[in-house]
């Protein structure tokens, strides 16, 4: 590591609240990675008549278990566990008195790995009375209107908000860096024209164009994160060309110029380092605008379709659902724990990123 590197990390590390932040929202994000691990409506493992199978990465019908049906089995049923268990039995539940475990007693020759949460985002659940379901010990967070796993859904959605902001903020922080250099070093007509392009494109009401996009072409995760990368990107273009128009007149670029260097090189090498802290400054701006960006068109219903993990539907339901307080403080929770550790991570690397700031 170099030491300009070094003392950014140590930098970084001073800041406490920044350090602790990375730490927990490390720790979140990774254990969102595995969602379909931690909550799913398959089991993790079977162990049937002497083979292992994994109904996670396969499919397997319930006549591969001793069933009826040639369709994938139903393993949260009654009716599976009970073929499962009792290693293909057909008559192990013909009695309606008998319970499950009556029907397996103490048979281990045959077994299940669940997950933690026996419900993925999708998943509705039959065996409630309510819906919503207040918080019991199969939902730790109760169910929203259509039976489905709140826990669940904020781990995927949890996910799903993280690698949308990610994906938007990387693709719109190189369109606008590459624009505002551009527009900074060269400066005249091409500044010029840059600008009235940039003042028409940002006039354009980008809801609208969500609205008619989805419309005409049905949404999906990369539709959506398109349109908000092709209407975001104008949000860095302003800080970077100031810093361009500032440093192109240094000594050092001139002198780079009368050697020959090629402006590309001067660019990338030279004034492009000088503009990062003004970039990053405004990288939790970014990434938390698109957070709450696709919670917002998620809540007004021109965001992702219902196949899709969504905080910001969740949030709706919250505002529809007022007798279903969990809803509610689910969602708020998320949202609240989710941007302010990645304002305070942001904040702990602008000041890693800024020379004046030195920290003993």
């Amino acid at each position: 590591m170099s030491p300009l590197n070094a003392r950014r990390w140590r930098n970084f590390k001073q800041n406490r609240r920044a350090k602790y932040s990375l730490l927990l929202f490390s720790f979140l994000f990774l254990f969102s990675l595995f969602a379909e691990l931690i909550a799913n409506d398959k089991p993790l493992l079977i162990y049937f008549n002497g083979s292992f199978y994994w109904p996670i990465t396969s499919q397997y019908s319930e006549k591969q278990f001793g069933g009826e049906f040639e369709t994938e089995a139903e393993y949260r049923s009654i009716e599976v566990e009970c073929l499962i268990i009792s290693g293909g039995d057909i008559n192990c539940l013909d009695s309606a008195e008998r319970t499950l475990n009556e029907a397996y007693g103490s048979n281990l020759d045959n077994w299940t790995i669940w997950p933690l949460i026996r419900s993925s985002f999708n998943t509705v659940n039959y065996d409630v009375d309510l819906a919503p379901a207040p918080p019991d010990q199969n939902h730790i967070l109760g169910t929203d209107d259509q039976t489905r796993d709140v826990a669940a859904r904020i781990i995927y959605g949890f996910r799903l908000s993280v690698f949308f902001a990610f994906i938007v903020t990387f693709f719109s922080t190189v369109i606008g860096i590459a624009a505002g250099a551009v527009q900074g070093f060269f400066g005249g007509w091409t500044d010029l024209i840059f600008q009235r392009f940039i003042e028409v494109w940002t006039s354009l009401p980008y809801l609208y164009v969500i609205i008619i996009l989805a419309a005409i072409f049905p949404m999906n995760f990369w539709l959506l994160t398109l349109t908000v990368v092709l209407f975001s990107w104008t949000g860095l273009v302003g800080v970077v060309r100031a810093e361009f128009l500032r440093v192109r007149n240094f000594e050092y670029i001139l002198a780079a110029k009368a050697l020959g260097v090629s402006n590309a090189t001067i660019i990338i090498r030279h004034v492009i380092p000088n503009a990062m802290v003004a970039s990053i400054t405004l990288l939790p701006f970014f990434i938390t605008g698109s957070i709450s960006t696709l919670a917002t068109l998620d809540f007004l219903g021109f965001g992702l379709p219902a196949s899709y993990p969504s905080l910001g539907e969740l949030a709706l339901q919250a505002k529809t659902q007022l007798n279903s307080p969990w809803l509610g403080i689910s969602s708020f929770l998320t949202f609240t724990i989710m941007l302010s550790l990645q304002v305070f991570i942001f904040e702990g690397v602008r000041d890693a990123f800024d020379p004046r700031k030195v920290f003993q």
